[in-house]
C-alpha cells in the first residue's frame, strides 16, 4: 500500500506545535499579551497579572484579591517552500503554507486566605496549521495539517513566607488534529486523516524573592500522554482500504523555566529566562492500527534564550522591548513538509496602559526572523528536496480587570 499514515502520528504528536511562531518546537508560548513585547522573558519570575497561573502559578500570591485577565494574539507565519521532488510529478512550489490564526487566552485568581490563591487558565497550549496549495509538487506528503488543542488549566498558590511562594496545577488538554494529502495512485485521491483524545499533566512553581528590586521564578510544565484514536477516509473506492482506524501513543515533552525579574530603578525593570524543552523523548512514533509502523525521529532538547525591558514612562503608561531565540530541536534530514520547523531569533515591542486601577490594556508585537529550515524529506514514494523561507508576525491585546 503506497500511502502511509505515520505522519499522522507526527503531526498528533507534534501537536504541541503551530505557524513557527512560537517556543520549542510548536509549543505555543503566546498565553498572554502582557509578556509579548519583552519576547516572553522572565515570565516565570514576572507575576505581572493572572497569566501566571500558565507560567508560574507560585506567582499569584502577588496579585490583587481578584483578577481577570482575557487576551488574545493574531499570529500570521510565513512558509514558504522552494525546491523540487524525485522523481518529478508536476506542480507549483506550494504558495505560502502558513495562515492567519487566532489564539485566545483566558485566567481567573482570587485570594481565599491571606497566604492562598486558587486560580483557572483557560488557553491553547499546542496548536498547528499548513496549508499547501492543492497542486504542489509534494502533495503526496502533505496538503493540509491542522490541529487544535484546549487546555483547563485550575491552580493553587500558597504564601510560605514574606519572600518565598509555591504553586502547583493541573493541566486537562483535549487535542484534534485534522491532516490530508493525495496519494501516487490512477486519479491522485486525496485522503483525510482526523484524530483527537485528551490528556493531562501537571504543572509546579516556586518564585523567591532575593531582595526587594529582585525575584527567582523556577517553573516546570510534566509530560502529556495521549491516546490518539483516528481515521483515515477517502472517497474514491478505488482506495477504500484506506478508511479504518488508526491509534498511537505519543508523550508530549516536559519543560523547565528559570526566569529572573530585576527593578533597576524606580522607572525601570530588566527581565531575563532560560527555559530548557525535553524533545529528546520524542524518537520514534510507533502506529497501531490499519498500518504497523514505526518512524524514528530523533529530535533533540532544546533551549529558549529572552531578554527584555520595561521603562515605567508614567502612572499609566509603561513600555516594552525584548529579544528571544529559540533553537530548532529537529535537522534538516528529519524535517517534514507538514513540521518546517526552524531556529527563530524574536524582536518585540509593546506596553500597558493603565485606565483606572481596576482596568489595563496591554498591547504587544513581535516579529521573528527564522532561519531558513532546509528539506529532504522521502514519503509515498517520492523525494522532497529544498529550503523554506520563513517569518512570523503577532499581534496581541488583552484586558486586565482588577476586582
Amino acid at each position: 500500500m503506497p500511502f502511509r499514515v505515520d505522519r499522522l502520528t507526527a503531526v498528533l504528536a507534534l501537536a504541541g506545535f503551530a505557524n513557527l511562531a512560537h517556543a520549542a518546537g510548536f509549543a505555543l508560548i503566546e498565553q498572554n499579551a502582557s509578556g509579548l513585547g519583552n519576547a516572553y522573558a522572565g515570565q516565570a519570575a514576572a507575576a505581572t497579572d493572572a497569566s501566571t497561573i500558565y507560567f508560574n502559578p507560585a506567582g499569584m500570591t502577588y496579585l490583587p484579591d481578584r483578577q481577570l485577565v482575557l487576551a488574545g494574539h493574531l499570529i500570521k507565519p510565513k512558509v514558504e517552500f522552494s525546491g523540487s521532488v524525485s522523481p518529478a510529478i508536476g506542480g507549483g512550489q506550494g504558495g505560502d503554507a502558513g495562515g492567519w490564526a487566532l489564539v485566545p487566552n483566558a485566567y481567573f485568581a482570587f485570594r481565599l486566605t491571606p497566604d492562598v490563591h486558587l486560580g483557572v487558565g483557560l488557553n491553547s497550549p499546542f496548536g498547528l496549521k499548513t496549508d499547501y496549495d492543492a497542486d504542489w509538487i509534494g502533495r503526496y506528503q502533505a496538503i493540509t495539517s491542522e490541529v487544535k488543542t484546549i487546555n483547563l488549566n485550575p491552580s493553587i498558590a500558597w504564601k510560605v513566607s514574606d519572600g518565598f511562594s509555591v504553586g502547583a496545577g493541573l493541566n486537562l488538554q483535549w487535542v484534534e488534529a485534522t491532516l490530508t494529502n493525495r496519494i501516487p495512485v490512477l486519479g491522485q485521491p486525496l485522503v483525510k486523516i482526523k484524530g483527537d483524545d485528551y490528556g493531562w499533566g501537571y504543572d509546579l512553581g516556586m518564585l523567591w524573592q532575593v531582595t526587594p528590586a529582585t525575584r527567582v521564578g523556577l517553573s516546570y510544565r510534566s509530560e502529556v500522554d495521549y491516546t490518539l484514536e483516528g481515521k483515515s477516509s477517502t472517497s474514491d473506492p478505488a482506495v477504500a482500504a484506506l478508511n479504518g482506524p488508526v491509534t498511537a501513543e505519543v508523550t508530549m515533552p516536559d519543560s523547565a523555566s528559570l526566569s529572573l525579574f530585576h527593578k533597576l530603578s524606580p522607572r525601570w525593570d530588566l527581565l531575563a529566562d532560560i527555559t530548557w524543552t525535553g524533545w529528546s523523548d520524542f524518537d520514534d512514533l510507533p502506529i497501531r492500527g490499519t498500518v504497523n509502523k514505526t518512524t524514528v525521529e530523533n529530535w533533540d532538547d532544546i533551549l529558549r534564550y529572552s531578554l527584555g525591558v520595561t521603562w515605567h514612562l508614567s502612572d499609566r503608561l509603561s513600555l516594552c522591548g525584548g529579544v528571544a531565540y529559540d533553537e530548532a530541536p529537529v535537522s534538516d534530514v528529519y524535517r517534514t513538509p507538514r513540521i518546517p520547523d526552524g531556529a527563530r531569533t524574536w524582536i518585540a515591542l509593546g506596553g500597558q496602559y493603565r485606565m483606572s486601577k481596576q482596568s489595563m490594556i496591554d498591547f504587544g508585537y513581535a516579529h521573528l526572523f527564522v532561519n531558513d529550515p532546509g528539506l529532504r524529506s522521502v514519503d509515498n514514494g517520492t523525494t522532497l528536496i529544498g529550503n523554506y523561507e520563513s517569518s512570523v508576525d503577532i499581534l496581541s491585546a488583552q484586558l486586565t480587570l482588577n476586582f
